[in-house]
């Protein structure tokens, strides 16, 4: 089904239930791979003369909107459900049964329909049914009492680990791997994405370390890989300017030495001894507390400390290795990161700009074969929003 120069996943159908945050982060990701993806927005939602859309997770897709607490409504969106491969949404749980189109009957309309739900705390279990956010999920899932330094509080790491890498990856990484299964069995199923599952998948690593005496779980800030040691860390320059370091193995190690003028100095000769990580992480801070950013990029770049600067996302834009490797993109005048990952032979394109609420409308039910569109429309049952200009 794929098609080449347009992503792995051209010519797949999937419809998305307008939400935030995870469910259009995973959407985004399938559109940036080439599939065709629909944002059905309430009809609410469309504005009289808007023409902008801010959200960059929106970008890839066509946007419409259609009343699904009108029967016809459900009516006209189980006819874009027979003609799609999957369907994703972020509501709570029963909520899409409530509205009547639930697992059960998008499967009846259509058998081979990969259904996706993208939760906080999943379709069962007591906390099911309770309102929360990305703290609270990553909270449970045994990840943010890890995130801070040593003394202090844990710190949210934004809501990355939550939301995006618990949650919306997880969804889209479900729904294609349900889409291949489809294709073996000619059956769907229904994906249960819960962010508190995947943030605790993200954990992996750290139940390993555990078990084996790597990482303490009882205290922030004194491992290698929390701010504990004195070679995996953040410093701070001349210039107020940070960069990071990371040379966890002896050779790097070496290098960070030899590079920071410590090579011959015996405190740092054993590099897994705990008990002088404090003492040697400020002796460190005080070395590159004496040049700025700029000057330790020259010293340090291109060789094996493991090093880069700590850079805001614009300068992450303007950096050259970005630059090179074409990591950004600008659409409609937005700077924003470009799809992700490369692949050799079905290249993904740049994305199209967000579509106002229900800006493509008309366009979609026509194309997608839905009965009767104009009465649709002329009944308020569907609503047709301004195109961009």
């Amino acid at each position: 089904m794929t098609q080449s120069g347009k992503g792995p996943l051209a010519g797949y159908k999937i419809l998305e239930i307008a939400g935030i945050g995870p469910g259009p982060f995973a959407a985004m990701m399938l559109g940036d791979m080439g599939a065709e993806v629909v944002r059905v927005e309430r009809v609410q939602a469309v504005r009289e003369n808007s023409t902008t859309n801010w959200d960059v997770m929106q970008r890839g897709r066509k946007n419409i909107a259609i009343d699904l607490k009108h029967k016809d409504g459900v009516e006209t969106f189980l006819q874009l459900v027979e003609r799609a491969d999957a369907l994703i949404e972020g509501f709570r749980p029963g909520v899409m049964e409530r509205l009547g189109v639930g697992p059960d009957v998008c499967l009846a309309r259509n058998k081979k329909l990969v259904f996706g739900r993208m939760t906080g705390w999943g379709q069962d279990g007591p906390y099911s049914s309770a309102a929360g956010h990305d703290i609270n999920y990553i909270a449970l899932a045994g990840a943010l009492a890890h995130f801070g330094r040593a003394g202090e509080a844990p710190v949210p790491p934004l809501n990355m680990v939550g939301d995006f890498g618990g949650g919306g990856m997880f969804l889209a990484y479900g729904v294609v791997c349900a889409l291949l299964e489809a294709q073996r069995s000619g059956v769907g199923q229904i994906v249960d994405a819960a962010m508190v599952d995947g943030a605790a998948t993200l954990m992996s690593m750290f139940w390993g370390f555990t078990k084996i005496g790597m990482h303490d779980e009882n205290t922030r800030g004194v491992n290698m890989l929390d701010t504990g040691a004195h070679y995996y860390d953040v410093y701070e320059c001349s210039d107020g300017k940070f960069i990071s370091i990371g040379s966890i193995e002896p050779q790097f190690y070496q290098q960070l030495l030899t590079l920071t003028g410590l090579a011959g100095d015996a405190e740092f000769a054993d590099q897994n001894d705990r008990s002088k990580w404090p003492a040697l992480k400020k002796r460190l801070a005080e070395v590159f507390a004496t040049k700025s950013q700029a000057e330790w990029c020259k010293i340090m770049e291109h060789t094996d400390v493991c090093f880069a600067p700590v850079l805001t996302m614009t300068e992450a834009s303007r950096h050259p290795h970005n630059v090179a490797r074409k990591s950004f993109v600008e659409i409609d005048g937005t700077t924003q990161p470009a799809p992700a990952p490369r692949f050799s032979r079905t290249a993904t394109a740049t994305p199209s700009a967000p579509e106002p609420a229900g800006a493509n409308t008309v366009e979609v039910l026509r194309a997608w074969g839905v009965k009767d569109v104009d009465a649709l429309v002329e009944r308020g049952i569907v609503k047709q929003g301004s195109t961009k200009k």
